[in-house]
This record gives structure tokens, C-alpha cells and sequence, in this order.
């Protein structure tokens, strides 16, 4: 059997002659792809603006600047969430706090986030940021209630959440939609819901920050004609090319169809997990929201095993199984986390790294390859549990 891996991209026909079609066009970089797709986007998510750019990191990078943080700025985020919001924190000079997570969600909660502003006697915060780990939103009013009293920024880094959605009341929102947040990012890279090859795109109701992040990502310039131009203020390059927007806009195509497949690997897994016991844990989302599907975690109380996460992980990429980590959690990197802290600060996040992993979830995953998994992971578990634990 070939490797299964934790996710891939799926490609199509239609997306190579779209992509083809883009290349023969007179703009291969901004051109009429770049505004279709931001259209499409913002008319699925209905927000008023939706922006591309380079990546899931670049959009999170022209959030920050638009907002203008700057150093010693106070920003709250999860301590387990992908690294780039923290380095992209770090390299401006902000005063970053992390909050604990859920030890079963690796989200962070209103509690932790509350906890975090008193233990730290924070007054003024620039921004907070939440994520959406898996895929699933976790909170997003109740994080909106706290922006009213705090009167913060509200980020959401929803790069794991395209077509994700919550509800409040009988109300359903799209995430991206921006009806409870400043600003949501997303990422377009190719485990994501769609991809673009690289890529990211950006939502706001906000006309200003809309021109704002319009002019950050492409050096600043305003023109007044193709010869005459004026800086605005120095920026960078983060433009997606009309090639990168055209694989999205075929993508976005089947976005349901993506997320009906993910929906029912998801449920496939669910049912296949016969071995049940207080070992392994299934994913058992307690609220009424619409999961992107992006990532299956499950937890394994690996104190009642013999092996270790490290041994397991090792073991399933033996039998042709890559199962991932998302994510070690940002104290553990001591290159870039300096400060001193004590275990009590985060436990959630502790225990959701000792438990937590991700299996395969794409599109292209075969019914026969998840029972593979299932399988595989249930003689694991048979094999080096401890056993009379109860003696």
C-alpha cells in the first residue's frame, strides 16, 4: 500500500483548463480572476469585501498592519495554534499573551481568554485573535460579547474554516462573514477546503480597511495614471497572481462537494471505530455548528498505554499511515517564546499535545483506506494497552 497521507489537494480537469485558459490571458498577475474570485467569495460568505493575497500568513501579516499594531502593543491568541500569527507578532514587536486552550478542542475559550486578561492585570488590548482548530467554531459571539467590553480588534484566523459556519439563536453565519469580528483570514494552501496552489484570502466589512489592505499588498501605491503613481505608506508585495486565482475560482466550484466528502470521511471514521473504551476518544462537537472538516482529532489517553505518542505516530507511518500534530503549542518553541512559565498557566494546552492527533481527511481518501486506518489503530491500541488497570 503507498503512503496515506494526512491530506492532499484534489485536482481536477476543469481546474488545469481553467488554469491553462488564465495563462493565455494579456494579465497572468492582477487581473479579471483576481476580482471573479474575491467576488465569489464575498458573495458565498456575504461579507462586503473579500481580499486575496499570497497566503494564510500574508493575510494574517496585512490584518496586523492595517490595524497599524505596533510595538508593545498588547495581542491575546491561543497557545496551540499554527506559528505564523506569533511570529508575524514577534517580528513587529507586539506584547503577545497567550491563552490557554481546551484540553479537548485545542480552542481557546472565553474562560481562558478571561483568565489570561486578569492573571496578566491587562488594561488596553490592540487585538485578539481566534482559531478555528480543525476547522469547527468554537465561541464566536461569546468572543464578540467580551470585544464590546474590551474594545479590541477581532481577528479570526480561520484558516482551517472555509465553509464553515455558526449559529446564534436561529440565525446561521458564514465564518468570513464578519458579522462578529473585524476581520477573518483564510488560507487557500493545498490541505485547505480550496486551494490556489499558495494563497489566502481576507474578509471585512470595513470599506477603509478594505483600501487599506488593498494598498498594503501591493507596495503602497496609489496611481493617478499607468505612468504616475504616489506611496501611500511603505508596504509589501503580497498579490496573488490571476494564475493562482483562476485554480480557486474552478475550486470554489465544489466547494459543497468538498465539504459533503470531508463530512462523510468524518462520519466514516465515526462509524468504523468499533473499539471503544476509555482510551480513545472520537471528536463529540457539543454545539450546533458547521464544521469545515478539515482535520479529524481524536485523543488517546496514552497514560494507559505502554507506548508513548512519539512510538504511535512512528508506528503508523510504519504501516503507511502519516498521522500529524496540530499543533505543538507556541511555549514549546524556546527560539521564539522567551518568557518563563509555569505548567498551572496551561493545562489544557498541555494535555490536548500529550492526547491529541490527526488522521487523514482528504477528498480523495478511499472508504477501504479509512477502514485501513481504523484498523490499524484499534490492534494499536489492543496491543499495548496496560492491562488489570483497575487492580
Amino acid at each position: 500500500m503507498k503512503l496515506i497521507p494526512y491530506g492532499r489537494q484534489s485536482i481536477s480537469p476543469e481546474d488545469i483548463k481553467l488554469v491553462s485558459n488564465s495563462l493565455k490571458s494579456d494579465f497572468i498577475t492582477t487581473g479579471p480572476y483576481v476580482n471573479k474570485l474575491e467576488k465569489k467569495i464575498a458573495s458565498l460568505l456575504k461579507t462586503k469585501y473579500a481580499i486575496s493575497c499570497t497566503s494564510g500568513t500574508a493575510g494574517l501579516h496585512l490584518v496586523l498592519l492595517s490595524i497599524n499594531l505596533k510595538k508593545n502593543d498588547v495581542i491575546i491568541m491561543p497557545a496551540i495554534n499554527f506559528v505564523a500569527i506569533y511570529s508575524l507578532c514577534k517580528l513587529i514587536g507586539a506584547k503577545i499573551f497567550l491563552a490557554d486552550v481546551s484540553p479537548d478542542t485545542g480552542q481557546m475559550t472565553p474562560d481562558s481568554l478571561l483568565k489570561c486578561i486578569k492573571k496578566n492585570k491587562i488594561k488596553k488590548i490592540k487585538a485578539i485573535v481566534t482559531m478555528y482548530l480543525g476547522g469547527y467554531p468554537q465561541n464566536v459571539n461569546e468572543f464578540y460579547k467580551i470585544k464590546k467590553k474590551y474594545k479590541y480588534y477581532l481577528i479570526e484566523d480561520a484558516c482551517h474554516a472555509l465553509g464553515a459556519k455558526y449559529k446564534i439563536g436561529k440565525t446561521v453565519f458564514n465564518i468570513g462573514s464578519c458579522a462578529h469580528s473585524d476581520f477573518c483570514v483564510f488560507s487557500l494552501h493545498p490541505l485547505k477546503t480550496i486551494t490556489s496552489g499558495e494563497g489566502g484570502l481576507i474578509t471585512t466589512n470595513n470599506q477603509i480597511f478594505r483600501e487599506k489592505i488593498k494598498l498594503l499588498r501591493s507596495h503602497g501605491i496609489i496611481k493617478s495614471c499607468h505612468w504616475k503613481y504616489d506611496i501611500k505608506f511603505p508596504a509589501l508585495n503580497y498579490r496573488l497572481s490571476d494564475i493562482n486565482c483562476a485554480l480557486a475560482l474552478s475550486q470554489f466550484k465544489r466547494i459543497k462537494k468538498f465539504i459533503f466528502k470531508r463530512k462523510e470521511i468524518f462520519n466514516l471514521y465515526k462509524n468504523f471505530f468499533s473499539y471503544k473504551n476509555d482510551i480513545l476518544t472520537l471528536p463529540n462537537y457539543k454545539n450546533v455548528n458547521h464544521s469545515s472538516f478539515h482535520l479529524f482529532l481524536i485523543k488517546i489517553d496514552f497514560k494507559k498505554l505502554i507506548k508513548n505518542k512519539d512510538f504511535f505516530i512512528k508506528e503508523m507511518l510504519k504501516k503507511k499511515i502519516m498521522i500529524q500534530f496540530h499543533y505543538i503549542p507556541i511555549f514549546c518553541f524556546k527560539n521564539i517564546y522567551n518568557s518563563k512559565f509555569q505548567e498551572k498557566e496551561f493545562l489544557g494546552a498541555l494535555s490536548y499535545q500529550k492526547t491529541h492527533v490527526s488522521l487523514p481527511i482528504y477528498v480523495g481518501l478511499e472508504k477501504k483506506k479509512i477502514e485501513y486506518v481504523v484498523k490499524k489503530i484499534n490492534l494499536f491500541i489492543k496491543r499495548y494497552e496496560i492491562k488489570n488497570r483497575n487492580n
